[in-house]
C-alpha cells in the first residue's frame, strides 16, 4: 500500500479516539496497571492480602511489572512507531480493541483464582505478546522495513522469557531465567531504541533552542557499546554470579556511561521532556555497574542492579516516551507541564529509593518508593487519560 493510500484510509477512521492509534489504549493501560499492581503488591508483601496460589507473590509482582505494564508500554510504542517506519495504515479500531482485550485477559488470568489451572493461565497470558509479534512482523515485512526487524528479535526474546517464566513456575514453582531474560530484553530494547531517540530528540531541540555542542552521531563506538551490552546481558542471564559476566557488565557500564555523556544531556536542563530521557538512560549503565559489582563479590545486593534497570531505566524511560508521544501524537505542544514534571520527579524518587532499600532494608523507604511509583504512574493516567481517551486524532480535527 502506498503512503498516500494509507494516510487516506487513516483519515477515514471515525471510531472512538481511544482506538485510533496503538499508543492510546496501551499507554493508558500501562500507566493504570503499573500503579494498581504495585498498590496490590505492598499489602501482599506485608502479609495483609493473599493472592491466588498460582504463582508466588514475588513472581507475580515481577511478572506483572515486566509482562504486564512494560509489555503494554512496548506495544503502545511499537504500534505507533511502525506506521512511521513503514508508511502503512496504523492498527486501529476493532483489531486494536481485540489486541487490548487479549492483554487484559492475561492480567485477569494471572490474578484470578486458578479455576482453569496454571497451564491455561499461562496460555492466556502468552497470547498477547505472540499476537503483538505477529501484528508487528506483518506490518514491518509488508512495508519492507527490514532495518527494524531487529526490534522484533528483541520482542521474540521477550516472548521466550515469558514462556520460560511459565515453564519454570509449572515445573519448579518459581522463576529465575524467565525473569532475567525479560529484564535483559527490556534493557536491550532501551539501548537500541533509546540510542536512537535520546540523541535525536536532543539534537533537534538543541539545534533550535541552544546552539552549540550537539550529540555525537552513531559510530563504531556505539556499535561496540551495544555489542558489549548484549554479551554482558547474555552472560548475566546464563550465570549472573560468575566473574566473567561481572567483568563484561562493568565494561558495558563504562561504555554506556561514555555513550550517554556523548549525547550532550548536560545542555538540556531547561527542557524536562528531553532531560528525562537522559536521566532514564543513566540507569542502564548504573544497572550494569551494580550487577557487575555483585558478580565480582563486592558488597552490592543482587537486587540493586535489577531495580536500577526495572524501576529506574524501564520506569523512567516508559514515562518519558509515553508523555512525549501522547503530547506529540495528539497535536499538543511538546512542553512539560507542572504535572508532567512532577511525574518525572516522582519516578526518579521511586527508582532511587528502591535501589537504596536493597542496601539498608528500610521498610519506610520501601513504602516511599511504592508511593512515589504509584503517584507517578497514577499521575500519568490522571493527567494524560483525558488526552488519550477524549482528544480526537489530529486528522479528525483538521490537523
Amino acid at each position: 500500500m502506498s503512503i498516500p493510500a494509507a494516510l487516506s484510509r487513516r483519515r477515514d477512521y471515525a471510531g472512538p479516539a481511544l482506538l485510533s492509534a496503538g499508543f492510546r489504549p496501551f499507554f493508558l493501560a500501562a500507566g493504570v496497571w503499573a500503579a494498581i499492581s504495585v498498590a496490590i503488591w505492598i499489602p501482599v508483601h506485608a502479609g495483609i492480602v493473599a493472592l491466588p496460589e498460582r504463582v508466588s507473590p514475588l513472581d507475580w509482582h515481577i511478572h506483572e511489572m515486566l509482562y504486564g505494564y512494560v509489555a503494554a508500554s512496548i506495544a503502545g510504542f511499537l504500534l505507533t512507531a511502525i506506521p512511521n517506519w513503514t508508511g502503512r495504515l496504523p492498527v486501529n479500531g476493532k483489531p486494536l480493541a481485540a489486541l487490548a482485550l487479549v492483554w487484559l485477559a492475561g492480567r485477569v488470568a494471572m490474578i484470578a483464582p486458578p479455576v482453569a489451572g496454571t497451564f491455561a493461565a499461562a496460555v492466556i497470558d502468552m497470547g498477547f505478546l505472540l499476537a503483538l509479534f505477529v501484528v508487528a512482523a506483518r506490518e514491518i515485512i509488508a512495508g519492507s522495513n527490514w532495518r527494524n526487524l531487529r526490534v522484533l528479535l528483541v520482542v521474540a526474546v521477550f516472548i521466550t522469557g515469558n514462556a520460560v517464566f511459565h515453564f519454570e513456575v509449572l515445573t519448579a514453582g518459581n522463576a529465575y531465567y524467565g525473569v532475567r531474560i525479560a529484564i535483559a530484553a527490556v534493557i536491550l530494547l532501551i539501548i537500541l531504541i533509546g540510542g536512537r531517540i535520546v540523541p535525536s530528540f536532543t539534537h533537534n531541540w538543541l539545534t533550535q533552542n541552544n546552539p552549540g555542542r550537539l550529540p555525537r552521531p552513531f559510530s563504531r563506538f556505539d556499535a561496540l557499546a551495544i555489542a558489549c551490552a548484549a554479551l554482558a546481558l547474555g552472560g548475566w542471564i546464563a550465570a549472573p554470579t560468575q566473574a566473567v559476566a561481572g567483568w563484561l557488565m562493568v565494561a558495558a557500564a563504562v561504555l554506556h556511561f561514555v555513550r550517554l555523556a556523548r549525547w550532550a544531556g548536560d545542555r538540556t536542563f531547561s527542557n524536562p521532556l528531553v532531560l528525562v530521557l537522559h536521566a532514564a538512560y543513566f540507569f542502564v549503565p548504573l544497572g550494569f555497574l551494580l550487577n557487575g559489582l555483585t558478580a565480582l563479590s563486592f558488597a552490592v545486593p543482587p537486587s540493586a542492579g535489577i531495580h536500577a534497570w526495572t524501576a529506574g531505566a524501564a520506569g523512567m524511560m516508559t514515562l518519558a516516551v509515553m508523555t512525549r508521544a501522547s503530547l506529540g501524537h495528539t497535536g499538543r505542544a511538546l512542553a512539560a507541564s507542572r504535572a508532567t514534571q512532577a511525574i518525572y520527579v516522582l519516578a526518579a524518587i521511586a527508582a532511587l529509593s528502591r535501589i537504596a532499600v536493597t542496601f539498608n532494608g528500610e521498610v519506610a523507604l520501601l513504602h516511599l518508593s511504592a508511593l512515589a511509583w504509584i503517584s507517578a504512574f497514577g499521575g500519568f493516567a490522571l493527567a494524560y487519560g483525558p488526552i488519550l481517551i477524549g482528544t480526537p486524532p489530529a486528522w479528525q480535527r483538521g490537523g
